[in-house]
């Protein structure tokens, strides 16, 4: 792990690489509000950035866990397709630093995950609903609201 500096000159200087998790269950999708930037208070599919020497395998198979406590292996996934992801903001809060990600989504297999929602982890988003593409309630952010028309997910 790179110390908060370097991580921040990263940012501010090369896009991060990380996938995405999309769950979807009876039209809608997986989302938690999301606790730190960017992005934050928005509801976002769960997710998360490939490390340095890590293979999609492994990135797949730590971010399934640790996002959502399931074992999984890549291979019983389909890969959706590669987005584009852009923020004004940063980690640190950093003034004048965007952050910019190519994001490799990912779906996950039907039933995979307890439509209760009673067992996620709560490191990284303060809660979880299913949401479906027409939802007011909550604001959805518009790089996860994608995700709906590339499942073809409708109202």
């Amino acid at each position: 792990m790179l110390d908060r500096n370097t991580f921040l000159h990263v940012v501010q200087h090369a896009p991060l690489i990380s996938m995405d998790l999309l769950v979807p269950y009876q039209g809608q999708l997986l989302m938690g509000r999301r606790i730190n930037e960017p992005a934050r208070g928005s509801w976002f599919v769960p997710g998360g950035r490939i490390r340095k020497n890590e293979t999609l395998e492994q990135a797949f198979a730590r971010l399934c866990q640790a996002e959502l406590g399931l074992t999984l292996a890549l291979d019983q996934a389909r890969l959706v397709g590669a987005f584009t992801h852009h923020y004004d903001s940063n980690f640190a809060e950093a003034p004048g630093v965007s952050t910019h990600y190519v994001v490799l989504g990912y779906q996950l297999p039907a039933g995979c995950l307890d439509p209760a929602l009673t067992s996620l982890p709560v490191e990284q988003h303060a809660a979880y609903a299913w949401v479906g593409p027409q939802e007011k309630a909550k604001p959805v952010h518009p790089n996860s609201a994608a995700y709906f028309a590339a499942l073809q997910l409708s109202p």
